[in-house]
């Protein structure tokens, strides 16, 4: 159960004015409606729309408190933006225009602690129900600002946040069925059916390292320098590029500590000739499988870079804004430079500001030189 003040936190969002951000209840309500719900000071309807009052020059919430104006005098709004735009000024006893994005800081930071809080006490993450019950606006609105702000659905952050505990818990169970019940799963049975996407892997092969898993890897010369190609059952799990084809060895054996590591497999010699070719010519897509791992933001971001056409460029900022997280700048920088996949998630197309290129795991002269093959101004 969650506690009152995260009702005191959480406030409700305005709406723009696009299609797809207005809430379904909105075709199903008439002026006459919505009038009704300013009347009856209906929380549950802040966020959907605001009222504004010809005779004051004042908009507001549903649920503001002044006094209730007449019908013939109030006129309806989706958005904040709108009723200023009309020549009305927010009301200062309900302040509606302080449900921005200034405010959603606060109610993402309240739901994700409410989450956070139950997985760590072992019990079930609150349902979108519970929350919308104990912020004071419905689950739609609850739903939209969390995942513009997250990127995800509360429930799928809740999945997210307790499949990191079981991959910490792993670490230190005495059993991987200890693991899971530590990590807040009430049974193995439903965490089974997603971990081996979540992990990467079997859980018990998580456990010991990954021993159990099978990984092919090769080295071949490029214009680029060497190129290390490796892949599991899954797919290619790594594409590195460097100096020293050695060190590239050496850096897939402690990320792979305890699988078997199978190199100079013939049967591995074709998908490294597609890997090389598609170094040397990044026109599109590589066509291969991939095994993709990483945190549910990390996949976020990588998701978003794969969508960026080759020959085409897109600054750190303009990929945070693309992922609807404009705040989390550096932390989209650091899932760039995480990328174990060269070219094939092409976090090459990222620059600065500027313009300037920088911030290349493999260097940037390596960085300039996919860029200049792509087609890149």
């Amino acid at each position: 159960m969650l506690s009152r003040p995260i009702a005191q936190v959480i406030h409700t969002a305005a709406l723009d004015r696009s299609t797809d951000g207005v809430d379904p209840r909105m075709a199903e309500l008439h002026d006459d409606d919505r009038y009704a719900a300013v009347v009856a000071r209906d929380p549950s309807w802040d966020g959907v729309f605001y009222y504004a009052v010809r005779t004051t020059g004042v908009f507001c919430k549903p649920s503001c408190a002044a006094r209730t104006p007449k019908r013939a005098n109030v006129s309806f709004f989706f958005a904040v933006d709108s009723a200023i735009g009309a020549g009305f000024r927010a009301c200062k006893r309900c302040r509606p225009d302080q449900s921005g994005p200034h405010l959603h800081t606060a109610v993402v930071t309240a739901v994700c602690q409410a989450i956070d809080k139950a997985i760590a006490a072992d019990r079930p993450a609150p349902t979108l129900e519970a929350l919308a019950t104990l912020s004071g606006f419905s689950p739609f609105h609850l739903h939209r600002v969390f995942r513009r702000a997250v990127g995800v659905t509360p429930r799928a952050y809740a999945s997210a946040r307790r499949a990191a505990r079981l991959e910490r818990t792993l670490s230190r169970s005495g059993t991987v069925s200890s693991a899971i019940i530590d990590a807040g799963y009430a049974s193995s049975s439903r965490f089974y059916e997603r971990a081996t996407q979540r992990l990467g892997m079997t859980p018990s092969r998580t456990k010991r390292g990954g021993v159990g898993e099978t990984v092919r890897f090769a080295v071949a010369q490029t214009s680029l320098g060497a190129l290390l190609v490796a892949a599991t059952e899954k797919g290619i799990c790594a594409i590195q590029l460097g100096d020293d084809p050695n060190a590239l060895v050496q850096a897939l054996q402690r990320r792979f500590s305890s699988a078997t590591l199978i190199g100079d497999d013939d049967a591995f010699a074709t998908t490294v000739a597609t890997v090389v070719g598609f170094v040397e010519s990044p026109r599109g897509a590589l066509p291969l499988p991939l095994d993709i791992r990483g945190t549910a933001f990390q996949e976020r971001v990588w998701a978003a870079l794969i969508g960026i056409p080759p020959g085409t460029t897109i600054t750190y900022t303009a990929l945070a804004q693309a992922i609807q997280q404009p705040t989390a700048v550096r932390a989209v920088a650091s899932a760039c430079a995480a990328n174990e996949l060269a070219i094939a998630i092409p976090c090459h197309r990222v620059v600065r500001a500027s313009g300037e290129l920088s911030g290349y795991r493999w260097g940037v002269e390596r960085k300039s030189a996919i860029l200049q093959r792509e087609g890149a101004r």
